[in-house]
């Protein structure tokens, strides 16, 4: 008897739940911070061993919420360091954003399928390191267009 009543809640649960809810990347007030002065340094030449931080999405533009997809793949046999991975937005002044992505990372990248985030351009960098100490850094730009 209590194993179908315990059966029948569950399933009454996964039945009224909701669509999952978006979770917020980038708040209205972090948008409207003015841009970096200069430059953003990016110094990645030559033969890297460290590991690489792969953009696959969302795609050129898109509607909020959307998919962010990170891939991370290190070399050597070296693992992904999952404390080391940082996000940052780049404004003025810069917004640590890897608390509220740190639920959603993963061995081999990042996968937040409901990214909230207000229409606009905003430049982030991730940045990584391997089980060696050695670091890999990405900076993409996210595209949001208007609903």
């Amino acid at each position: 008897m209590k194993r179908n009543v315990l059966v029948g809640l569950v399933a009454a649960s996964l039945w009224f739940a909701g669509p999952s809810r978006a979770v917020p990347l980038i708040t209205e007030e972090e948008a409207r911070l003015p841009p970096p002065k200069g430059a953003v340094a990016v110094d990645q030449r030559g033969i890297m061993r460290g590991p690489k931080v792969e953009f696959v999405s969302p795609g050129a533009s898109a509607s909020s919420p959307l998919p962010l997809v990170l891939k991370f793949q290190s070399y050597g046999g070296a693992k992904i360091d999952l404390d080391s991975v940082r996000m940052i937005f780049l404004r003025t002044p810069n917004v640590d954003l890897t608390s509220r992505v740190k639920p959603f990372v993963k061995a081999d990248g990042i996968n937040m399928q409901d990214a909230e985030l207000p229409p606009g351009e905003y430049t982030v960098r991730v940045d990584i390191k391997d089980s060696d100490g050695r670091s890999g850094t990405a900076i993409f730009t996210l595209k949001v267009a208007p609903k």
